[in-house]
């Protein structure tokens, strides 16, 4: 188990902050003691930061890094954060929050380890908070051209839960819940309860759904990699995490399997007390080495305040076993769009072992239009990033292709009309001789344009232009 003090270790970004962010409140100024600008990711919190949310003020660590205290104490409702947070915030904030779930696709569920980790004197403009708890005002009109399910998963899907898109790999779903749900989540059409905007899409955890998956992928030779997902493989008993792993390593044509969770980021506590979960991975790791074949787990970390002793304490039980960690981030407004915040992250992942593998463009999916950047915004930070740390610790900044494209590199539209917002993605190695659409925000554009927008002759006519 780590050891905290009452006393915080500083965590000082010591970089330019983004345009129009809010000055320090009290809580942050912890964050701003002198310290070299190029050490900075090192300095990770190891004080009881939790105690200053009244539900867990009287919580010791041992309590609060136990995973199974963490689950018992997950916030699932707005009576319950505000049983939790008391008179931190003010009654209009969780007003907010009940007409901005009225309009969210995603439920509410966020581990105390986060909410402790917010700063709740200034919780507007927080980089987690965002992430996690969705306010009305702040929520905006979904792009026209969105569509539900926007990376083409369920078409591009064989078997019910497996995606085969590329030749020679395959996303496998075995169960649609998570630890936290993420505003943003891409797989919003499946994952999580039902909410007043979606009914989800039923993916069970049966064995029988699961033997129909493993079935396609030993027909399909050409197949070699399988991505575990969800859901989030968290949410897998220690038993099941070894079943699949076991079940896929032992067919001929598969030589990589990934474990995707967003668990690191959000419950690292898991990785420190739950010794049977950790061990059977383990045992699936090993399998693999056995093998020959490669075994690693994908987390996803948004921002560097995510990342904390408990992180590298996590991080630190993963390393011993010979347990490689990648991390895929997403890039969103207002919480890691500047060069500072995305260069920070990369440079505190890579310190506590995880490496930084993509960046994505925000997905267009529904209720989070807010949290959504234009295509150039990525482009710039790409910029910045590169050369800021050793190459293999250096993400590739891409974009999903709507419509079932697959990744692209950020910097390689075959059109980019940024006037309006459209840029242009072939994929010859994917679905050749197909084009996909990407749409920046319509809020990032000048007031023309957005007027445009409204126009459904005038939308045409851009699409088509840029189509050429």
């Amino acid at each position: 188990m780590p050891t905290y003090t009452t006393n915080p270790v500083q965590d000082p970004e010591h970089v330019d902050p983004p345009a129009g962010s809010a000055p320090a409140s009290a809580s942050t100024s912890l964050h701003t003691t002198l310290t070299h600008p190029l050490s900075s990711h090192r300095d990770l919190r190891r004080d009881e930061f939790w105690r200053t949310i009244p539900a867990y003020a009287q919580a010791g660590a041992a309590e609060f890094g136990d995973h199974k205290w963490q689950q018992r104490h997950t916030v699932t409702s707005v009576a319950q954060l505000r049983a939790t947070l008391g008179t931190l915030v003010p009654e209009s904030f969780f007003a907010d929050l009940e007409a901005g779930i009225a309009h969210a696709p995603m439920s509410l569920r966020i581990s105390p380890y986060l909410l402790a980790l917010v700063d709740w004197l200034a919780p507007l403009s927080d980089p987690i908070r965002r992430q996690f708890i969705p306010l009305h005002t702040e929520q905006q009109h979904d792009h026209p051209m969105l569509r539900f399910d926007s990376l083409n998963e369920r078409e591009d899907s064989p078997v019910a839960g497996l995606t085969h898109r590329y030749a020679d790999k395959a996303l496998f779903l075995p169960q649609p819940s998570c630890p936290v749900y993420c505003r943003f989540c891409t797989r919003s059409y499946a994952v999580g309860n039902d909410t007043e905007v979606i009914e989800k899409m039923k993916l069970p955890a049966t064995a029988a759904r699961w033997e129909e998956a493993f079935a396609y992928i030993e027909s399909k030779p050409q197949l070699e990699d399988i991505v575990i997902s969800g859901g989030d493989t968290y949410n897998l008993s220690a038993g099941h995490i070894e079943t699949i792993g076991r079940r896929l390593l032992e067919l001929p044509n598969i030589r990589r399997i990934r474990y995707a969770t967003k668990g690191l980021c959000v419950l690292p506590q898991k990785m420190l007390t739950d010794d049977a979960w950790l061990d059977a991975l383990t045992r699936v790791v090993e399998l693999g080495r056995k093998l020959h074949k490669d075994v690693a787990v994908h987390s996803h970390f948004n921002h560097a305040n995510e990342i904390t002793g408990f992180t590298e304490d996590a991080l630190g039980r993963m390393t011993e076993r010979g347990i490689h960690v990648r991390c895929q981030t997403v890039l969103q407004r207002g919480v890691n769009d500047s060069p500072a915040a995305m260069t920070l992250l990369v440079r505190r992942l890579s310190y506590v072992n995880v490496h930084p593998y993509y960046v994505y463009v925000h997905d267009m999916v529904p209720g989070v239009e807010d949290l959504r950047t234009p295509l150039h915004v990525a482009q710039k930070i790409e910029r910045h990033v590169r050369g800021a740390t050793a190459g293999f610790n250096t993400p590739a900044f891409v974009l999903d292709a709507p419509g079932g494209g697959g990744k692209r590199d950020v910097h390689t539209p075959d059109v980019y009309d940024r006037e309006n917002g459209i840029s242009v993605f072939t994929a010859p190695s994917v679905k050749p001789g197909k084009q996909f659409l990407f749409f920046d925000p319509i809020a990032s554009l000048d007031t023309e344009a957005q007027w445009r927008w409204t126009q459904p002759t005038q939308r045409r006519e851009m699409i088509d232009a840029a189509l050429g």
